[in-house]
């Protein structure tokens, strides 16, 4: 079913609402009487309205400004100005404030008929609105993503500090065991040169892990060597 194209009338006179509910009301048309501007106003706040018919003399804001305010609010929305009392000078501050058409009263439903479809024919399409973008995940804040860095950078070293000083003790764990099967396996078969191989097998793993222990610690000076001018370059470009 096709929808109700909607005018609202503005007139404090009940006799052109219902001549345009009368003329209109079996052609698609559903007209809304309302008796002064502020009563329009508030409507069209509530609801979307194909075209507004209003009359110039009216109490509180007359025809014309309203017809000024819907250009300003609403530039979209046809206006006719229905009046018995129309002049030049209201004609000419009618065709400024963008009104499709200054009708004279009394009107015959075919004036009514044709202005109401000229007034709607001319109407400039509603652009439709813009679909809200998608939520942007929030930039980091560079403060943060620097600090984040440095904290990273400081961390990395002591992490592989701490993998390298356990390595050698599991290694020594393996070199024992294995020089403890092999000590026994001599002292049963030889027995003379026992003692200097159960020094060189105590000796060899003790200097292999010294080796171990301190290269991690020569590797970490060179990192913080490495990172102190890193940080110091970046705080310079930053600048």
């Amino acid at each position: 079913m096709k929808a109700l194209r909607k005018v609202l009338v503005v007139d404090d006179d009940p006799v052109v609402g219902k001549s345009f509910d009368r003329v209109l009301a079996g052609k698609g048309y559903s007209v809304i009487s309302v008796h002064d501007a502020a009563e329009a106003l508030e409507r069209m706040r509530q609801a979307e309205y194909d075209l507004v018919v209003t009359d110039i003399k009216m109490p509180g804001m007359d025809g014309l400004e309203l017809a000024e305010t819907l250009h300003a609010r609403r530039p979209w929305t046809p206006v006719l100005i229905v009046t018995g009392y129309g002049t030049e000078s209201d004609e000419a501050r009618a065709k400024a404030a963008g009104v499709s058409a200054f009708l004279h009263k009394p009107l015959s439903p075919e004036t009514i008929e044709g202005s109401t479809e000229a007034a709607l024919h001319a109407a400039p399409e509603v652009a439709a609105a813009p679909a809200p973008a998608a939520a942007e995940a929030p930039a980091p804040v560079r403060g943060e993503s620097r600090l984040r860095d440095i904290a990273l950078f400081a961390a990395a070293p002591f992490i592989g500090l701490a993998y390298a000083v356990l390595m050698p003790f599991v290694g020594l764990a393996m070199l024992a065991w294995i020089a403890g099967k092999e000590i026994a396996r001599r002292a049963a078969r030889e027995g003379g040169g026992t003692l200097k191989f159960i020094g060189m097998a105590l000796g060899t793993p003790l200097l292999g892990l010294a080796y171990a222990v301190l290269l991690p610690f020569a590797g970490l000076a060179t990192l913080a060597w490495l990172g102190g001018r890193s940080l110091i370059a970046a705080a310079r470009k930053a600048e």
